[in-house]
């Protein structure tokens, strides 16, 4: 590898040093952070940072408490995974109710600390190794889990033995539906609503490490699209062994997407429907687990997914929901069901109540910028905090604010508390090595959003081959101010490449309108928009080649890149695919199904958007890549194109890694980049 590559995998991509996982206590006093000491250490500590001083303490390092660490407990690996955390040491930690304690996991052990005076880390005795721990209010209890059974520190044993997962999310929840926790402690600090998770109805997906023949396979329970979810409810354990389930139809709404204590007497639950099109908030009595509906969301094709922030009840009782607006240009706010905002504003995220009004993320202008912003909930006046050029991310507690700006210059945080004074959090991270000046375009009658990086010694009237570097999956943007994002397109630049990404049709932040473009049409959408977006660009700048075009990607980028060079050789010349799932109907239900529907009432949909029939029009050059041990996008999925393509007389090479995730740790991505610059000046010399 060469200098850049070897700096991005000893710093996990310029990760290692920088805080991360903030959250206020005491009443925004305190700001609870995660960092490691520097930019080659992987191992984050837990540290504090008093707001009336601005001075850090750190609270709990890992290697103190663990100098022998073992090996992570499954459930909380595979935990990490549907959260995306690569970080070693504390990944995550829990505060109390009053923000003055902490728990966190430690390889299956569990640890408390207080902050303030010569507080030291106390081990918390556990019953198994243990993941997800949860204080309560005051910190004199802690709820975890081990070996799918809820505790509670001091206590015991609180969900009961009937052979369920207790307290954990399911792999639909954490992966799709945005909610990875599955226990909740009530206001007092006395009751825990808990989920209870029947996965006996799933297939089994089986995972066996070739390098290691010795060893057994490991094995989870996984939703494959048209096949069984697992079965959820919600119960509230109370002392004393009381035990009451919240009613509500979960035969047609099984997806619980939020959960959590409004105050002692009310939960608030969101379900969903199995095809997602139909959103109801419900209000739950815990002491009879009676249910009311408070909102009612559906749309034809899908329901996005909530507003983080919201549903929220205001301080006069009035309820705060997502919406869109009526002609789907826009993401907004809703009060008691009435809209908050229009189609000039894309509402991102609520991030709490400033100065009597909402503190808001949302994008005014480019979806490649975000702003924050101060909406007053009475007449939908918008003032802002900070809008200037970049991706800025606000968090807030009792009138003290940490703001984030990641921009051309790279990433700023500022503590700014209710009385002007303002702190910056020590980021010890490696500086971004390259300032990157992308061409940032919206192109074609649809306004697609693109991102083009030259070389940085590039001579206008030089042509260059161009590499297509993307995702264009839901969920996802690619195109943004943020200069994290761009680093790694620039050293693919600087090796002699015109780095071009698109944001077609499906992903978000251009508007509801734009994203629900993509129902029942990943393929067409994707390939159409990337194609006409390509075009549009080389007829900007007449430096792209078009002649030589390469793509590459991973996971939904994986499935974009092989299919580019299987229909549209014409356009693309050579493809490296990452763990592409090539089959939809082999991914999973709440996913899969959000977009495409069911399988058994839309074959033709599944067999449109899958690759393998495909397979023997390869004409182009190929690289697939898998990853083992990716419990996200199986690598049957390469391994089925591979096979087929193998069946069709159809050459092509395959890169199969042993022991690799779906998040590619440890510099495995680093590596793979220099294998694939091989690969692409090879193929299109």
């Amino acid at each position: 590898m060469d200098d850049f590559l070897r700096l991005s995998a000893s710093t996990a991509r310029f990760t290692h040093g920088a805080p991360r996982a903030f959250s206020f206590g005491d009443d925004g006093r305190l700001l609870w952070f995660l960092r490691s000491t520097g930019p080659t250490d992987a191992f984050d500590s837990l540290w504090v940072l008093d707001t009336t001083t601005g001075a850090e303490t750190r609270l709990a390092d890992p290697r103190e408490l663990c100098p022998e660490p073992g090996p992570l407990p499954v459930a909380e690996r595979r935990l990490r995974e549907r959260t995306r955390l690569v970080a070693a040491g504390i990944g995550s930690y829990a505060l109390s109710g009053d923000g003055l304690h902490a728990v966190f996991a430690l390889y299956g052990r569990l640890f408390e600390v207080a902050a303030g005076g010569a507080s030291t880390p106390k081990e918390i005795p556990a019953a198994g190794p243990a993941l997800d721990p949860r204080p309560n209010a005051d910190g004199s209890r802690t709820a975890y889990v081990a070996d799918d059974v809820l505790y509670v520190a001091p206590g015991g044993r609180i969900s009961p033995d009937d052979g369920a997962r207790w307290g954990l999310a399911e792999f639909a929840a954490a992966e799709e539906l945005g909610r990875p926790r599955g226990h909740w402690w009530s206001p007092d600090g006395v009751t825990l609503l808990a989920a209870r998770v029947d996965e006996s109805a799933l297939q089994r997906r089986w995972f066996a490490d070739p390098a290691h023949p010795e060893l057994p396979a490991e094995d989870f329970a996984y939703p494959e699209a048209g096949g069984p979810n697992a079965d959820v409810r919600l119960w509230v354990l109370g002392a004393g062994g009381t035990r009451i389930r919240l009613d509500w139809d979960a035969d047609t709404y099984p997806y619980v997407s939020d959960a959590g204590w409004e105050s002692a007497t009310e939960i608030l639950l969101t379900v969903q429907d199995r095809l997602q099109r139909c959103v109801l908030l419900l209000s739950a009595d815990p002491a009879t687990g009676r249910t009311r509906e408070l909102s009612r969301t559906t749309h034809p094709q899908w329901v996005d997914p909530l507003v983080p922030g919201t549903p929220a009840r205001l301080a006069d009782g009035r309820m705060l929901t997502s919406a869109d607006t009526p002609n789907g240009a826009a993401r907004a706010l809703a009060v008691d069901g009435a809209l908050l905002t229009g189609d000039g504003i894309q509402v991102r995220a609520v991030a709490g109540v400033h100065e009597g009004r909402l503190l808001i993320e949302a994008g005014l202008r480019d979806p490649s910028e975000q702003q924050v912003l101060l909406l007053d909930p009475d007449t939908g006046e918008l003032t802002p905090v900070a809008d200037g050029p970049g991706v800025h991310t606000v968090s807030a507690s009792a009138g003290t604010l940490l703001l984030t700006c990641a921009d051309a210059d790279g990433v700023r945080r500022t503590v700014r508390t209710a009385d002007g004074r303002e702190f910056t959090p020590a980021d010890l991270s490696e500086p971004l090595p390259y300032r990157v000046d992308a061409v940032l375009e919206r192109v074609t009658e649809r306004g697609i959003p693109t991102a083009l990086v030259l070389p940085r010694d590039h001579v206008t009237g030089r042509r260059l081959p161009v590499l297509v570097d993307g995702y264009g999956g839901p969920g996802m943007q690619d195109v943004t101010a943020d200069q994290r994002r761009r680093q790694h397109r620039q050293w693919w630049a600087d090796q002699g490449f015109a780095v071009v990404t698109i944001d077609n049709r499906g992903t978000p932040y251009v508007s509801p309108a734009y994203t629900h473009a993509m129902y029942r049409g990943f393929s067409e959408v994707t390939l159409d928009d990337q194609v006409a977006a390509l075009h549009a660009l080389a007829a900007r700048h007449t430096d792209l080649d078009l002649g030589r075009v390469g793509v590459r990607g991973w996971s939904y980028g994986g499935y974009l890149s092989a299919m580019a060079v299987l229909r549209r050789p014409d356009v693309f010349h050579a493809a490296a695919a990452g763990a592409a799932p090539t089959d939809f109907r082999h991914y999973d239900t709440a996913y899969t199904e959000r977009y495409l529907g069911l399988p058994q009432e839309h074959p033709e949909v599944y067999e449109r958007d899958s690759l393998i029939p495909d397979a023997p029009k390869l004409s182009r050059p190929l690289l697939l890549i898998t990853g083992l041990a990716d419990d996200n996008v199986h690598p049957s999925h390469t391994l089925r194109l591979s096979q087929a393509l193998t069946d069709a007389g159809r050459p092509h090479q395959l890169l199969a890694l042993p022991g690799v995730t779906h998040m590619t740790p440890g510099g495995t991505r680093e590596k793979l980049m220099a294998l694939e610059l091989e690969f692409f000046r090879r193929e299109l010399a």
